[in-house]
């Protein structure tokens, strides 16, 4: 039987395999590198050594990096280890290993590309950063750019659950012209990126709570966390218009980013608002793909089941499930689903802090609505990174963070 082909680490402007190994979820078949946290030591130092030597980097970066994201969306690249991989095949590899589907991958390959072109050109500077990823979404990687184009270098670890998105970045970065010197990818386990971080001159990190718990800040380091996104809803808001304004803030990009809505908070009695948004969160489809909401599947059946119990374990005897679509659900297709998900929960009647539910943080589309004003309101936007309110035009709802 032929093993699994076994995806790289660069370092020293090679892609170099290691005995140390883990297999992502999912039915890619590829298993993945893990470079101890002793060879990223020696790394350092190794670029320590080279650095005063290496020619100037480019002076025109952006050109490079636009040139890499065209070969990323679309061009024949070759990540270490994995032999050519055409854009479509990277499209294949991502739905069957982290459940995305190619909707997705081309709305995020876009978001990559405006996010870039829209940021201004920073001042390049000696540092050499890290970026650590997230496995919900490979959006971050414009992180990835950032470092890039700003640093001497940049060395990125990949999500363990999700790294053919970074590999293939980086072999996109290589085929455009970039210095190899100056990038790395470092697959690793949770218990090396504080290493990580410390052999590093800059860091952007991006994680939980858990996370956050567990890293020591500094200047240097940027944790980028959970947003707990919330929606302020006027009393004198339609229904019809609150719907049409929060469906896409909820529902976007299967949910799974940090800007996404969790909390909608009514100024008026939340009941029904509620109602309606949930008829309009089961109407999204899971198979075939909603051409404007698609879902994400999970690759791993009790990876869905937990998530989904993630939201009923913090359920109060008082609150409503208002979506009627079962939590986790079989496509015809055989992939899992966690559908989207909407809870009426009244934080009027709860007497001993905030409700579990508010800033509630899962990867597919869920809201938690509540009736709030004056200080419970506060309390929840005081904990909201993303905060929405409706715009005064009727005509552009889309919030304003």
């Amino acid at each position: 039987m032929t093993p699994p082909p076994l995806l790289h680490a660069f370092r020293r402007g090679t892609w170099q395999p290691s005995l140390d190994t883990a297999e992502p979820p999912g039915q890619g078949g590829v298993r993945l590198s893990l470079i101890p946290e002793i060879v990223a030591a020696a790394d350092r130092r190794w670029w320590d050594g080279v650095a005063p030597g290496l020619p100037p980097a480019p002076a025109d970066r952006r050109a490079l990096l636009l040139r890499a994201l065209d070969l990323f969306e679309h061009g024949v690249l070759t990540p270490g280890g994995l032999g050519p991989q055409s854009g479509d095949q990277f499209r294949t590899a991502l739905w069957r290993t982290a459940g995305l589907p190619a909707a997705l991958v081309d709305r995020w390959c876009g978001m990559l590309r405006s996010t870039l072109t829209n940021r201004r050109i920073p001042v390049p500077d000696t540092a050499l950063a890290l970026v650590s990823l997230p496995g919900n979404t490979f959006t971050c990687l414009e992180s990835v750019l950032e470092q890039a184009e700003r640093s001497a270098a940049v060395w990125v670890r990949p999500s363990r659950r999700e790294p053919l998105s970074a590999a293939r970045l980086v072999a996109a970065l290589l085929a455009a012209g970039w210095p190899p010197e100056r990038l790395a990818l470092y697959p690793t386990g949770q218990q090396a990126l504080t290493g990580l971080i410390a052999l590093t001159d800059r860091q952007i990190v991006f994680g939980g709570a858990g996370l956050a718990a567990s890293v020591r800040a500094s200047a240097a380091l940027t944790l980028r966390g959970p947003g707990r996104g919330c929606a302020l809803v006027p009393a004198s808001s339609a229904t019809a218009d609150a719907v049409d304004w929060l469906l896409p803030l909820i529902a976007a990009d299967s949910g799974r980013f940090c800007s996404n809505v969790r909390t909608v908070v009514c100024a008026g009695p939340a009941e029904p608002l509620a109602t309606a948004l949930a008829v309009a969160l089961d109407a999204i489809r899971p198979e075939p793909a909603d051409p404007v909401w698609p879902l994400t599947a999970f690759r791993e059946p009790e990876e869905a089941h937990r998530t989904a119990r993630s939201v009923t374990d913090r359920l109060a005897p008082e609150d409503r499930i208002l979506t009627r679509t079962p939590a986790v659900a079989e496509g015809p297709g055989g992939d899992i689903y966690v559908l989207p998900q909407l809870v009426l929960i009244d934080q009027g009647r709860r007497q001993t802090g905030p409700h579990p539910l508010i800033g509630h943080e899962v990867p597919f589309p869920f809201a938690a609505v509540v009736s709030a004003t004056g200080p419970a309101a506060a309390a929840i936007t005081d904990g909201s990174l993303f905060v929405y309110r409706p715009l005064p035009d009727a005509a552009a709802r889309r919030g304003t963070p």
